[in-house]
Parts: C-alpha cells; structure tokens; sequence
C-alpha cells in the first residue's frame, strides 16, 4: 500500500443511497481523524441530502452514474464535466466504498481519468493502473462482513483507524418546537407515549405485509399503550395512509409531513423505531434509537449497528430477486432462515423486549445473520 500521511484532501465516493452514505461515516472519520484531511464526499443526488448531517464531511459534490440504480441518468458529456471539477480539486487521495455485489472499476475509473494520485477499493479482479491501493475482496464468498466493518477495514488497509465506530449525524434540537406543532395538528397527544412505524421502501422487494403492519399496531396501542406514528415521504402518503386506516384510533399517517432535519430529530425522540430494512434504520442507529427492523433477505451486510435491535428476517419473492450473481451466491446461504416469516405478534413481542429492556439486546457487529447461515 501506498504511504497516505500526507494526503490532506481526500475524496470519498458513495454512489448510493442515504444509509450507505451513514453507513460509512466511521470509516471517513477515521480518514479524517488519521490524515487530519479535508473530506469531500462524491455521492448520488439521493444521499446528497444527508451528507450535511454527517459532521466529518467537508464537502459534498453530486453526481448519479449509470451503473448504480439512482433518481437520474447522466449523458456522457457529464463524465468529462464531472473529471475536470474533480481535477479542480487536486485531491491527494480517492476512496471508493461498495457493497460486496459492486464491481468498484467504473466508478474507479472517474478518480482515474481525474488524475487523482491514490486510489483506494476493495476488487476482485485484478485492477491493474485503475487502483493504486488494491484490498482483494474476499465477500462473501469466504466471509461477509457488516457493511461498516467492512469500510472500517478498507480504510485501514491505509493506516485509517479511530476510536469511535458509531455512526453518528447531527441533530438540530432547536426544531423540536415546529416538529411538536406539526404532531399535535395531526392529533398527537404529546403527553403520552408514541412510537414510530416506517413501512416504505425503495424497493419494492423489501415491502413487508400491510395487514400484519396493522395488526401490529393495533396491539401496540391496545396492549402496549403507544401512539402509532406511520412516517414516509410524500409519495408514500398512499401507504401510510391505509396502514393508519386499517390500525385505528391513535395511528397517524404523517408520510411527508417532515424535512429530513425534522425526521431526524423525531426519530432521535422516538423510543422506538419499527421499520424495514431501509436508510430509516440506519438514521436510527446514528441517533441511538432502538430498531425492530422487519428484514427482507437481500444483503446480509446492512443490519442495525451498534444500536439495541431486533432483526426479523423474510423471504424476498422468487420473482423479485436479484439476477446479480454475487447476490444469489449470498441468497443461497440464506435461503432456509426464512421458513416461517415474522407476524404481528412476532413485532410486538420484539418491540415489547426492547421497550422494556428486560430481554437480549443485540448490538450489531458482524451480522448475527451470519451467523445462523453458517458463514
């Protein structure tokens, strides 16, 4: 590995989404803290967002590339827009993070042509001049990692580490006045307890079942005696709305109602987040909110962090699974976790647990699904 103590001006690309850009904030604070570099992140328009909370990041530059699933698709004039800003820069060093199923030698090209002098990725292939610094990637055919550890590690290979491994982003209490007005006009009663159920997606393949949603809530309210809070953005008002009408009495659909600073400090309040596999749950994990997280088996790597929580896992449908090799390798791995998908009464016993901090309180290292797949 190249020698990284005087790179001052980093770039870090995350061509993702809003909980893989949270994911691998450790492992830019340990850039940030090791190298004492400016950190500026390269990131697609739907992660660009939160990058503003994440306080060991810099500066932000945005760009959607075709080969990651993103709101927009750029024309090739874009690509040698995008090399002369990055050139503008004169950045010392590029990281490149993925998931374990991503070839990283597209996205590696851009630092590339940009002439930027280290570039740093996990690849299975051998990348030759594309990387200078070349972590062989090993997930998940000898080992699959959490997605944090896994970043964690890749910066490390450099000599980046640090003492904190949380994620973390920045909450403004001072919304809390407006984030109040806006519950009690949807009819919150803020003098007794609520917590938050978030059934959206950005894939379809991660939806969990609406009527057990519903039933759920319904025996969190009678049983328990928590206000339901069913939150999403606007275009998922559709959604929110039926579950809220299908639970009852004190279920609110507020799908929409807040900005992303608000929905952070809401969630940073909640007692509790109920929610599938989705960024929510890593927004969750950052503010130190406890998560049952209704788990579609796609990757393994993306579990609570660090955080109490209660993964129940389910089967991905036949017709909706990935036709990415990498991911059907994992995919057979975990095919027989889910024989008996969770119901309702599954939620609420986890949701009573962690209410009540009387049973096991998982903290997510590497991923207790790992585990039980036998990897």
């Amino acid at each position: 590995m190249a020698d990284w103590k005087d790179c001052k001006n980093i770039l870090c690309i995350r061509p993702d989404n809003l909980g893989d850009l949270i994911m691998s904030g450790p492992a830019i604070r340990a850039l940030k803290e090791t190298f004492g570099a400016k950190i500026t992140i390269l990131t697609s328009s739907m992660a660009a967002g939160i990058a503003k909370f994440l306080p060991q990041i810099d500066d932000v530059i945005v760009f959607d590339v075709p080969w990651v699933k993103t709101n927009q698709q750029p024309e090739p004039d874009q690509f040698i827009e995008i090399v002369d800003e990055l050139k503008r820069h004169e950045f010392d060093a590029a990281v490149i993070f993925t998931v374990y199923s991503q070839n990283p030698l597209p996205t590696a090209m851009i630092p590339y042509m940009a002439g930027i002098p280290k570039r740093l990725a996990y690849c299975r292939e051998n990348p030759y001049q594309l990387l200078t610094d070349w972590v062989p990637d090993k997930e998940p055919y000898h080992t699959i990692k959490h997605q944090v550890r896994r970043d964690l590690d890749l910066v490390a290979a450099v000599g980046a580490v640090t003492n904190n491994e949380n994620l973390n982003l920045k909450v403004d209490e001072e919304l809390t006045g407006p984030v109040d007005q806006k519950l009690m006009q949807a009819g919150v009663d803020l003098k007794k307890p609520w917590l938050i159920l978030h059934p959206g997606v950005s894939e379809v393949k991660r939806l969990y079942n609406e009527e057990e949603w519903a039933r759920a809530g319904k025996r969190i309210i009678n049983d328990l005696g928590y206000q339901v809070l069913i939150t999403g953005v606007q275009s998922e008002k559709e959604l929110t709305d039926r579950i809220a009408s299908q639970i009852g009495v004190r279920a609110f659909s507020l799908a929409g109602l807040f900005n992303l600073s608000e929905f952070i400090l809401l969630i940073s309040r909640a007692p509790l987040l109920l929610s599938v596999n989705t960024g929510t749950v890593h927004i969750a994990a950052a503010v130190g909110t406890p998560t049952v997280v209704l788990y579609a088996l796609t990757n393994p790597q993306h579990t609570p962090w660090n955080v109490p929580s209660k993964v129940l896992t389910f089967a991905v449908p036949l017709h909706l699974q990935s036709k990415n090799e990498v991911i059907a390798h994992g995919n057979r791995h975990f095919s027989h976790l889910d024989d008996i998908a969770p119901d309702a009464n599954d939620i609420v016993s986890a949701a009573e647990q962690l209410l009540n901090r009387n049973a096991e309180a998982y903290f997510y290292d590497e991923p207790r699904l790992l585990n039980a797949a036998g990897i």
